[in-house]
């Protein structure tokens, strides 16, 4: 079986709500950008991106050179072949390369009629939980609903999530307000939800001090993790020395050199593995099986996802037997999905492992094209700027907040 073909289609899918973080904002929008790996024996296998446009295609159409003619079970021989870790130097190709793997996975699958978590170790669990993620939120532009800014907001934002879906960990990206007012809406969020568990990540924007201080803020509260309070691993390091509280990460540790470093002088506890960010299902396992022997614990991280991303997030879940902690998902932020059948549904908190070979999801064809002819209207968005705050720059450590009290709404095209 050979490689023939590789297509790349760019995709925006509407959110119920602009997305607040620390560096900015998801502007009402993800786009994604689907790849689809054809065999010369007609099977197609799927893969996901972040991100979007013209070079997002052009990346995938320059690596047709690389890898027609090639077989796509040979994942190794690919992983150097688009990623060596010198030539990546320059050109960055890691998410590319993930995408590639999930597509060659799903052939695989297809091929040999299993599904992927059985070619990469075998089901563990035919469910994977899931936590809550709650966002501060712009109103929607069009009808004004779901807006994420006050106390009440959050804690009301919680309570349907948990009555719709089940969750039973929350949660909350912080990093837009004031330290001080977020720790005031994750306290009565988690005091409105007893007996549940709780986490909260500011995307690495404060200094240690006021890290150090908001974790001991919470010390009382049934937190699974603090998540990337702090940027960089000396900077956890300091921070888990005055917290009693598991630290969690997925943006310092992010490789196999960066997992190294951690084990040799641990400064994170909880790795979220993220299939995109890592290069691939494969390389998550593998670093599952680290943690294993390090004792370190493991949950499965979101960048994003549309329905292909998250079945590589499912398979993932089920195959590795440390899943200490339920995983994130954005997904139920998203109108709308590009897989048959719509949006996969959540049962009390966790979705189920797909069962058909391969990933298990197919392409809804009319959805594809409806959402890239909504990419090609709408164009990308800067993650990394602020709609409402045009002349702010996210600093690391910030003290640049938003203002809680200021409750308009972004002109955002739609």
């Amino acid at each position: 079986m050979k490689i023939v073909d590789i297509r790349a289609t760019p995709v925006t899918v509407p959110l119920l709500a602009p997305l607040r973080h620390a560096n900015g904002c998801h502007w009402g929008r993800f786009v994604r950008t689907i790849v689809e790996v054809e065999t010369d024996e007609g099977i197609v296998g799927l893969g996901e991106m972040g991100g979007g446009g013209e070079s997002a295609v052009a990346t995938f159409n320059s690596l047709k050179s690389y890898l027609v003619g090639r077989d796509p079970a040979q994942l190794e021989e690919m992983r150097f072949l688009v990623a060596n870790p010198t030539a990546s130097l320059y050109n960055n190709r890691t998410q590319v390369l993930a995408a590639l793997e999930f597509a060659c996975l799903d052939i695989m699958g297809q091929k040999w009629g299993v599904p992927v978590c059985d070619i990469l170790g075998g089901r563990l669990r035919d469910f994977v939980p899931f936590a809550s993620y709650l966002f501060f939120r712009y109103p929607n532009g069009r009808d004004g609903s779901g807006e994420v800014r006050t106390v009440q907001q959050m804690v009301d934002e919680a309570a349907q999530l948990k009555a719709t879906h089940g969750f039973t960990s929350h949660k909350m990206k912080g990093g837009v307000f004031a330290p001080e007012y977020e720790l005031e809406c994750y306290r009565a969020m988690a005091e409105s939800l007893p007996g549940d568990s709780y986490r909260f990540d500011p995307n690495g924007v404060w200094s240690t001090e006021k890290a150090i201080w908001f974790g001991q803020q919470i010390e009382d509260l049934n937190n699974d993790f603090l998540e990337d309070p702090v940027f960089g691993l000396h900077g956890m390091r300091r921070t888990r020395e005055k917290v009693r509280m598991p630290l969690a990460t997925n943006t310092v540790v992010v490789g196999f050199e960066q997992l190294a470093a951690n084990v040799l002088d641990t400064a994170v506890d909880v790795i979220l593995l993220d299939t995109t960010f890592w290069g691939g299902i494969r390389p998550c396992v593998k670093a599952a099986q680290v943690c294993e022997m390090f004792q370190l614990g493991v949950a499965v991280h979101s960048s994003g996802e549309l329905g292909i991303q998250l079945a590589t997030m499912l398979h993932l879940g089920a195959c590795i037997p440390n899943l200490s902690f339920s995983a994130d998902a954005h997904y139920h932020h998203l109108v709308d999905d590009v897989i048959v059948g719509g949006k996969m549904q959540y049962v009390n908190g966790a979705i189920a492992v797909p069962t058909e070979p391969g990933l298990g999801v197919k392409l809804d064809r009319d959805k594809l094209g409806e959402y890239h002819e909504n990419f090609l209207r709408l164009g990308g968005y800067p993650y990394d700027r602020d709609p409402l705050r045009p002349d702010w720059t996210p600093l690391v450590p910030n003290q640049r907040w938003a203002d809680p009290k200021d409750g308009r709404t972004p002109r955002i095209p739609l």
